[in-house]
């Protein structure tokens, strides 16, 4: 892995900064994607920038930055998207030709990418702008005769949610309750969230957001946002965005998209899955549209190498799962699923699978592609079969023996046999089994993490028998992890001590609440797309139902209480967006599930062969997989 330094591109620096549009002067920007593969690339500095009434704007390969700017005589600015997949371009213009622009400076706040508000017309102030039509809307109407009443409420509270900036859609925010005061984060669009909306829009037919999201969070990438004067790595994402409106004096104002990289987050945590979840929806986005010329652009040929630089990065750490911080991750507080927690190396799987269709081919990935094909081998081999339990697996833990010390020792992890909780003897199912939510040295944590299973089955990550075997928990025990709602977000809760403990004595997160085995609307879209995998769509149909007599009653809550999940959240937003979504996807799919097995992939039996001890030059001698490869390539 360590050829992954030199990797051509993966190094370099995208525009994450600040652009603000301003009158009189021009910069010159200068086109990159001709470099040598031998060289980094790098921004010229700000110092190079050349600013008098002359110079030409020279633009990036359109639309690079999503919008341009055009000064007629009256200095108006208008800020213009070039989508191709949309039809809200008026402007086009090819890479070299001279745009008469305003000046473009740095922002004094360097966390923020700036441009003038299109009509210069005084919106609320600090307020998001949602609402509006939404392009390619006619699809929707023309179907609205058949649909449900609570279709149509989705659809318009999913419409209501949507953020735009420079007069077009960009995302939706987190939560949209007009009744609420204090929205913290929730008026933001976070990346995690907006997948479901996303996909919503996609099955709708309407994929200009979509584009437009992907393009400006490029945008954002790879900023030096810190905590305290220590920066993260480049490549990082940031985990959500509000767009803001800035007065600049004179009645005139500003929109500005002010990213969070975890700087302003609770625990100041930087989000790990950010990123997985971008190129996971840039792979969809091309599914689904049909539009692949995002993802054959250099600048996100580039986004992308940067993500897997940070995730396929050499360090002290033996194990090819992530290594990652408490709550970077959809649980994003403290609730002891730091190390390895099964949903990020779920989600980083996926994201592998979906580079490695992605990434063009060429002399300055082959390298890369390397990586990823021993990563995905690795990981694939690790999961498998170190995070799997069923009776017969707990039963050979009940029987480990400890301290040994060879390449052939069975308990590689010092797993000591007293840590099989008393309540998984008699819950795990003769039939079924599941994959554990995280794996350290003399620990694992035999929580049921619903999220990571899932993602697990979706993207072939368990093998198709232990796919199976999740299904057939969840059915077994449906009233423990569907209830009234579906559905937990993990099983069992922390209780007691142990609450205390792992927790930290969090009140929001007490048993049976929110992230402490509370039950996410959210997740239905994700059991939605596992079962029409499986071929088991009567299972996402009943959970779909339960899910329907519920959410608009309840106004569409963030996560509900209790064992059961019979009691809307006592802190729960109201209104939640990835809740709204993640019904009308999940409807869509049941609809439409020749697109839905678009977004999911099958087993590549030609990856789980490999080993990447027989990738290296001379090869190991030892190889400690060759024990329980024939149990695991199944």
């Amino acid at each position: 892995m360590n050829n992954l330094v030199s990797l051509c591109n993966s190094t370099m620096k995208l525009p994450s900064r600040v652009l603000t549009l301003r009158n009189a002067s021009v910069v010159e920007f200068r086109h990159l994607y001709n470099t040598p593969c031998d060289q980094k690339l790098t921004f010229k500095s700000k110092a190079s920038f050349s600013f008098n009434q002359n110079s030409q704007f020279h633009a990036f390969p359109s639309p690079f930055l999503a919008f341009q700017g055009v000064i007629n005589n009256t200095q108006k600015l208008i800020c213009l998207t070039s989508s191709s997949f949309g039809v809200h371009s008026t402007v086009s213009r090819p890479y070299g030709v001279p745009v008469e622009a305003s000046a473009v400076e740095t922002d004094k706040n360097p966390e923020r990418l700036c441009v003038k508000n299109c009509n210069n017309a005084k919106p609320q102030e600090d307020e998001n702008i949602v609402g509006g039509e939404v392009p390619g809307a006619e699809y929707g109407n023309s179907r609205a005769s058949l649909e449900s009443e609570i279709d149509k409420e989705a659809w318009s509270l999913l419409r209501d949610a949507v953020v735009t900036y420079c007069g077009f859609p960009v995302g939706t925010v987190a939560s949209n309750d007009p009744g609420d005061k204090h929205p913290l984060n929730y008026d933001q669009v976070f990346i995690r969230d907006f997948v479901p909306s996303a996909l919503a829009f996609l099955l709708g037919g309407e994929g200009e957001i979509v584009r437009n999201f992907l393009l400006h969070t490029l945008q954002l990438q790879s900023t030096e946002k810190t905590v305290d004067c220590y920066s993260p790595g480049q490549g990082l994402m940031p985990v959500s965005f509000k767009v803001r409106t800035v007065p600049l004096g004179d009645n005139k104002f500003e929109e500005v998209i002010d990213p969070d990289f975890g700087g302003s987050a609770i625990g100041r945590v930087a989000p790990v899955d950010s990123g997985l979840w971008w190129i996971i929806l840039l792979r969809a986005y091309g599914k689904i549209s049909g539009d692949y010329t995002l993802q054959e652009r250099e600048d996100f040929q580039t986004g992308i190498k940067m993500i897997l630089n940070l995730c396929l990065a050499d360090g002290f750490d033996m194990f090819p799962s992530l290594l990652v911080t408490d709550g970077s991750c959809m649980i994003d507080r403290k609730m002891g699923v730091h190390s390895h927690p099964l949903e990020i190396q779920a989600l980083t799987y996926a994201a592998l699978r979906c580079s490695r269709e992605m990434l063009t081919v060429n002399e300055c990935s082959k390298n890369l592609m390397t990586a990823i094909n021993n990563r995905l081998s690795a990981l694939s081999f690790h999961i498998r079969e170190y995070y799997w339990v069923d009776l017969k697996k707990t039963n050979e833990i009940y029987r480990y023996k400890t301290e040994e010390y060879s390449m052939d020792a069975t308990n590689k992890f010092n797993i000591y046999p007293e840590q099989i909780p008393p309540w998984l003897i008699d819950w795990i199912p003769e039939d079924g089994g599941y994959l554990i939510g995280n794996l350290q040295p003399a620990h694992m944590d035999f929580r049921f993490f619903t999220l990571g299973n899932l993602w697990s089955l979706i993207s072939s990550l368990a093998t198709p028998k232990q796919n199976e075997a999740i299904l057939k928990l969840i059915e077994a025990k449906w009233d423990d992890i569907v209830g009234h709602m579906p559905l937990k977000i993990c099983y069992p809760a922390l209780e007691n001590e142990e609450w205390r403990i792992v927790t930290g004595s969090d009140p929001k997160n007490t048993p049976w609440s929110f992230h402490n085995g509370g039950s996410w609307p959210a997740l239905l879209w994700q059991f939605t797309l596992a079962c029409i995998k499986m071929g088991k769509i009567e299972l996402a149909q009943k959970a779909v139902g339960l899910a329907e007599k519920k959410l608009s009653v309840d106004r569409w809550p963030e996560y509900y209480d209790t064992p059961s999940g019979k009691f809307v959240g006592k802190q729960s937003r109201i209104y939640q967006t990835w809740a709204i979504a993640g019904f009308l996807t999940s409807r869509m799919m049941l609809e439409k599930p020749d697109m839905a097995s678009l977004l999911f992939w099958e087993e590549d039996n030609e990856l789980l062969e490999n080993c990447v001890c027989a990738l290296t030059k001379g090869g190991r001698k030892i190889c400690s997989r060759d024990v329980a490869k024939s149990q695991i390539l199944v």
